[in-house]
């Protein structure tokens, strides 16, 4: 599951972000792409917010100088952050800050931010762990210069995700998001999604937060029931092949709800697939093919919370075929019709998967049993009124 970050300017910002849902207040300066608040606004946040929510805080646009980015932690943690946030820019020096931190990870939990648009560096990622870092994040540097996924896609996305997890670190992601990327990037299941600009009226990161935004956003993502300490748990690597092991029975029943149709035609990637040796040598062009029958909504579709996305669909194959070579379009079309069918408002898939080199390949229909498929909604909203438990 995953944990909602809503960036804010001060202590009114972070009242509206609460009673909305959010589970992580993260204080920020919003003119600026990575800027710091004043010490005594997080201060003023903190005690405003009197511990319903941990509070990270941004050490702010520093240059990698060891000793500046020591003092600004430690200002950070004196005044009562849960998270400091550290941006780590290209600079021969940012080894040397990294380990410059080493001695405040047990006062603060310290989050390592790499940037999408300077070339995130999974390379970093040992000695995040090594020097006491609880968590990492990629966000973008330059806001104006497009969102996470326009710098990396989503396998990309994926394999840092779980060179983090490898390295017990709770995983963030963040970068001008949208709403519609929050179900894409929920396949990942990342601890932390980071918001600002979707927060915002007119998704103008410069204005005030706003509450049906706010809305908006947090209905998109399951509440996390995990108690939120000062460093939670991370979450488990998705594994494709168990969640496709599971199986999903068959129902002969028709559906009580009416269902509508989400489809992919023509989706071709080259995939490392096939029993032979010789397919091991290289991939192989792979035609998708999929329907998915989703529950209908009970009003006419508003907004991105009444759909499921085809980009969950394709952003499915394209995670799947970078985990591993597939000797079985068998296989291949299971772990897809599974990962679709983990959609609450998901009520049968159809899988068609074409070798193009051979010209064959298998189709597989696969239906969520109808007791479990009732709900109208992609996922529940959460209470105005609920939260994380902070631990103390």
């Amino acid at each position: 599951m995953t944990f909602m970050l809503a960036s804010v300017g001060g202590p009114e910002e972070a009242e509206i972000a609460i009673r909305h849902g959010a589970d992580i207040i993260d204080l920020k300066d919003a003119n600026t792409a990575f800027g710091a608040v004043p010490t005594a606004v997080v201060r003023a946040t903190i005690a405003a917010l009197a511990r319903r929510r941990p509070v990270s805080a941004v050490a702010g646009e520093l240059a990698m100088e060891p000793g500046a980015i020591a003092r600004r932690v430690t200002e950070l943690a004196d005044a009562g952050a849960s998270y400091v946030k550290v941006g780590l820019y290209p600079d021969e020096r940012r080894n040397d800050c990294i380990r410059a931190l080493s001695s405040l990870a047990h006062r603060v939990s310290l989050i390592g931010v790499m940037f999408a648009d300077h070339g995130a560096d999974k390379a970093l990622l040992p000695l995040l762990a090594r020097s006491g870092f609880a968590g990492a994040m990629i966000d973008t540097a330059h806001k104006s210069g497009g969102r996470l996924f326009d710098h990396m896609d989503i396998a990309a996305i994926g394999h840092f995700v779980d060179t983090m997890r490898l390295h017990s670190l709770m995983t963030g992601l963040a970068g001008s998001l949208e709403a519609p990327d929050i179900p894409r990037l929920l396949l990942l299941s990342p601890d932390v999604l980071g918001f600002r600009r979707a927060l915002c009226a007119g998704a103008d990161r410069a204005s005030q937060i706003n509450a049906d935004a706010v809305d908006v956003v947090r209905a998109l993502i399951p509440p996390d029931q995990r108690k939120l300490d000062k460093a939670p748990a991370t979450i488990a690597n998705v594994d494709y092949r168990l969640l496709a092991a599971r199986g999903y029975s068959a129902d002969p029943r028709k559906d009580d709800g009416e269902t509508d149709g989400i489809f992919v035609r023509d989706f071709v990637l080259p995939v490392r697939i096939g029993a032979y040796i010789h397919e091991r040598s290289r991939p192989q062009n792979v035609r998708f093919n999929v329907d998915v029958k989703v529950l209908r909504p009970e009003h006419v579709p508003e907004d991105i919370r009444d759909v499921f996305s085809y980009d969950v669909i394709t952003d499915s194959i394209r995670v799947i075929v970078a985990q591993e070579h597939i000797a079985l379009a068998e296989t291949l079309a299971e772990r897809i019709a599974a990962v679709i069918l983990t959609h609450p408002r998901v009520a049968a898939v159809t899988v068609r998967v074409e070798k193009l080199e051979v010209g064959a390949g298998a189709e597989i229909t696969r239906r969520r049993p109808s007791e479990i498929a009732k709900v109208h909604h992609l996922y529940p909203a959460a209470a105005a009124d609920t939260g994380p438990k902070v631990g103390t």
